[in-house]
């Protein structure tokens, strides 16, 4: 799927306005873009505050790579910011299967002609308590072994600090870094002609949450918990906002 002429302005205005933000907020450290592919690809980074998206949409856009992100169907209505991601291409998440289907041949549009997608394969931002990558989701495990898509694990740390998870209010001073890590594609060789059942897209979606989970230990220089945070384990949606308690292991959902 070609770039419109409407998209390119769109996006051309967008950057200039998200760049100019982004660099008075926090300074920013990038390393590994030359793992990113010269053709279309799906990138997959953690999740631990709402401005993840400019963060990533930044880096990628930098490498002339015009950021397609995944976003809910609801998103879309809302004026204004509606129609940005629709002038942008921006994907809509629907429910319904034919919502689906009109989703993942547009995905798949846009990475034939090489174009990057942004999935968040935790679905949402990490309930972890040391906010380190939890249990993902599969969207885009099985995006990539339908379509053959090379997946980029990313990772990123430090825009929590200018932002935390759910804050309402940002911390500018004393000015933080953004480092973000872009690691090599996902060896999913091994799953190349398996049924696409759960055990399958389970095995390869971990391995994909593995990556990204090494570059951000290598990022914070810590290691990460033994076992995966798994919302369903701790009474969590895997989806909407919560509250943590002073115990994390009590986290309630505020949904």
């Amino acid at each position: 799927m070609k770039e419109t002429a409407k998209s390119r302005a769109t996006f051309v205005v967008v950057a200039a306005i998200v760049r100019t933000v982004l660099n008075a907020m926090m300074n920013k450290k990038w390393e590994g873009l030359e793992n990113l592919p010269a053709g279309g690809f799906i990138a997959a980074p953690n999740h631990c505050t709402e401005i993840d998206p400019l963060i990533v949409g930044h880096i990628l856009y930098n490498q002339k790579r015009a950021p397609h992100f995944l976003a809910k169907a609801g998103l879309f209505k809302v004026p204004v910011l509606g129609a940005v991601l629709r002038a942008t291409r921006q994907i809509p998440v629907e429910r319904s299967t034919a919502g689906a289907n009109r989703s993942l041949q547009l995905a798949q549009e846009i990475v034939a002609d090489g174009g990057a997608i942004i999935i968040y394969p935790e679905g949402t931002l990490t309930r972890d308590p040391g906010l380190w990558p939890m249990k993902g989701h599969t969207g885009a495990a099985r995006l990539a072994l339908e379509g053959g898509i090379p997946v980029v694990p990313i990772a990123h740390w430090g825009a929590h600090e200018v932002l935390p998870r759910y804050a309402k209010r940002f911390h500018l001073f004393p000015r933080r870094t953004s480092r973000v890590m872009v690691g090599k594609p996902v060896d999913l060789s091994q799953f190349t002609g398996l049924p696409l059942d759960k055990a399958t897209l389970t095995a390869a979606t971990e391995k994909i949450m593995d990556a990204v989970t090494g570059l951000l230990a290598e990022i914070r220089g810590e290691e990460p918990p033994a076992e995966r945070w798994d919302p369903s384990k701790h009474n969590q949606a895997t989806h909407g906002r919560f509250v943590v308690r002073e115990n994390p292991d009590d986290a309630a959902d505020a949904t």
